[in-house]
């Protein structure tokens, strides 16, 4: 059977549109994956001084003086800054770099990143 150049070229897109969909789901669930475990990571290191939403509308939170996460003045700040911040400690806040890891400090800043 001889095919022709254009066959081949649309056999290889059907097959490989399966492989392409398989290949791109983990990367999807693992995003989804790195937030949840960044958000219960929020909530059990976090939320005591910024609040569940981010605020910093608590007790300790007003206490320390802490910013509101979702303020432009926060979101405004790379991506650099703010894993330095959650990594390195700021002012009274530890740093979590050591305890936590690097790849789950940069999941907070991608939760922060959400929290509206």
């Amino acid at each position: 059977m001889v095919t022709s150049g254009k066959s081949k070229a649309l056999a290889l897109v059907l097959l490989g549109a399966p492989l392409l969909a398989v290949t791109l789901m983990p990367t999807q669930s693992r995003g989804t994956s790195v937030l949840a475990d960044a958000a219960a990571t929020f909530k059990a290191k976090c939320a005591s001084c910024h609040g569940a939403d981010g605020s910093g509308n608590t007790p300790a939170g007003k206490s320390l003086k802490v910013r509101d996460l979702r303020s432009a003045d926060v979101q405004k700040q790379s991506d650099d800054a703010l894993y330095n911040i959650v990594a390195k400690g700021k002012s009274k806040m530890p740093g979590y770099e050591k305890s936590l890891g690097a790849d789950q400090c940069k999941g907070l800043v991608a939760f922060v990143r959400q929290v509206k």
